[in-house]
């Protein structure tokens, strides 16, 4: 299957703008690195928080790069401006609400503040898209917790084979997953 097109997306007023450094998504591309033995391709955007744009980029980013798998972060707290899970939602053809479900239940264990966290996670055609909090710790955290997943499910969607470092993370796939040979094989 070639090289996994990762799409990475942080969606912040200030970083866009260039008040600060995007650290979030540097951190998605670290951990990325971290986990992954597979060749992947990092698709990095950063730009602001306007729905639109969001989902103009999403859409871009699944329909023409070609990414099986889009990581977001910020824009998903309770604030106005805070719109990444509406423009998440707006361009996916299902939703997964079980990846927001286990981040909020992961962060619950550091912050009584995670349950103001509007994360979530859907599909669009063959790529899944998976909204993260904004903080680099969070992110972390949220990412150990859903990755395992996420191999698999691309692997459902008949996208790139995903390669864990299991030193690292290790990723669940069904001990007789005619899938998994299948790929391996190939």
């Amino acid at each position: 299957m070639g090289t996994a097109k990762i799409g990475i997306v942080t969606v912040s007023d200030r970083a866009s703008a260039g008040v600060y450094e995007d650290l979030s998504g540097k951190a998605i591309i670290d951990t990325l690195n971290e986990y992954l033995l597979s060749e992947w391709q990092a698709v990095y955007e950063v730009i602001p928080d306007e729905r639109e744009l969001i989902e103009a980029t999403l859409k871009r980013l699944a329909d023409v790069e070609g990414c099986s798998l889009i990581v977001t972060t910020g824009g998903t707290g309770p604030a106005k401006r805070d719109v990444t899970p509406e423009a998440t939602e707006a361009v996916c053809d299902r939703m997964m609400p079980g990846f927001g479900e286990l981040m909020r239940q992961v962060s619950l264990q550091y912050v009584p503040t995670a349950i103001l966290s509007r994360q979530t996670a859907g599909l669009r055609a063959d790529t899944l898209i998976v909204n993260l909090p904004g903080k680099p710790k969070s992110i972390r955290e949220c990412l150990d917790a859903v990755f395992p997943a996420i191999p698999y499910c691309i692997d459902l969607m008949e996208g790139p084979y995903l390669e864990c470092n299991e030193a690292v993370i290790k990723a669940f796939r069904p001990k007789n997953n005619a899938i998994d040979k299948q790929r391996r094989m190939t």
